[in-house]
């Protein structure tokens, strides 16, 4: 083994490229979590799926790709790019900091995202809608520009505040326990290599999963409203409440069905990148 490729650090905006590779694998499954969530009847991910290809094709499973790749690159690069600039100022083998840096940066990357999150979320949804309430969105350029011209530009930062908050516990849950339980794993004696990556990835996708998924449906709920619907972020939860505490972790099982998979194909790629293009860090 090249010990020079494990010393290597990542670029900043390996981590955008990464996540990109991953969702064009992990797209379908995003998008029956989506569906399952902004549903009022109770569908299983088989069911939701088989409905969706019987009605319209398999490729209706990769509604929404364009918004998905676009969410990629802003998103998740931006907490990637801002957790990677950060971790060369600060000292974070304590997992305290690697929390606190986290969650600053998927806060920030919530709110750069939040309008391509919009988007996906919309152009997801419009495969389970009659054919006169689709909004029928092109692609997520052409979604960007609609909301502007039709609702004005401060409509897509629509639920920013929960893409924000839901960044930075994602983040956390992510970057921090993937890097925390990487380094636990090696201390302990096992190697840096595949089977450690993916242990540590899929810790980080429990996690992950556990810290976001109630406010994933507040958010994708909120994201998906039509004008007047909910009166507020209050509105909204107090009307998932309504339909009990499981309505708050709908969709938990695609969600980790899809963010198992999208998160250890996301670290796989990102050590793929560190190790064979990242940068040697410089001798102090």
């Amino acid at each position: 083994m090249d010990i020079s490729n494990q010393q290597r650090i990542s670029r900043w905006y390996f981590g955008g490229v990464a996540s990109s590779m991953a969702a064009m694998v992990t797209h379908p499954l995003d998008l029956m979590k989506v569906l399952i969530q902004t549903n009022t009847e109770k569908m299983s991910i088989m069911d939701t799926t088989r409905k969706i290809v019987k009605e319209q094709g398999v490729l209706a499973l990769y509604n929404g790709i364009s918004a998905s790749i676009l969410r990629q690159y802003t998103y998740t690069l931006a907490r990637f790019g801002f957790y990677t600039v950060g971790a060369g100022l600060v000292d974070t083998k304590p997992m305290s900091t690697k929390v606190l840096l986290a969650g600053m940066s998927g806060y920030v990357g919530g709110l750069i995202g939040a309008p391509a999150d919009l988007v996906n979320v919309r152009l997801q949804n419009d495969v389970k809608l009659p054919l006169d309430q689709r909004r029928n969105y092109a692609h997520a350029i052409d979604g960007l520009v609609r909301v502007v011209k039709e609702e004005g530009w401060p409509s897509l930062f629509n639920g920013a505040s929960m893409c924000a908050i839901r960044g930075a516990f994602m983040t956390v849950g992510q970057i921090a326990f993937y890097e925390q339980s990487k380094d636990v794993l090696i201390a302990s004696g096992f190697a840096q290599r595949m089977d450690t990556y993916i242990i540590a990835s899929i810790i980080s996708a429990i996690a992950a999963t556990a810290l976001t998924q109630p406010i994933d449906v507040i958010k994708t709920r909120q994201m998906n409203s039509k004008a007047g619907e909910y009166k507020g972020l209050t509105d909204v939860i107090l009307k998932t409440a309504v339909e009990g505490p499981s309505a708050f972790f709908k969709g938990s099982i695609p969600a980790m069905t899809r963010l198992g998979p999208h998160t250890v194909l996301l670290f796989l790629s990102l050590e793929f990148l560190r190790t064979n293009f990242g940068k040697l860090p410089e001798s102090k």
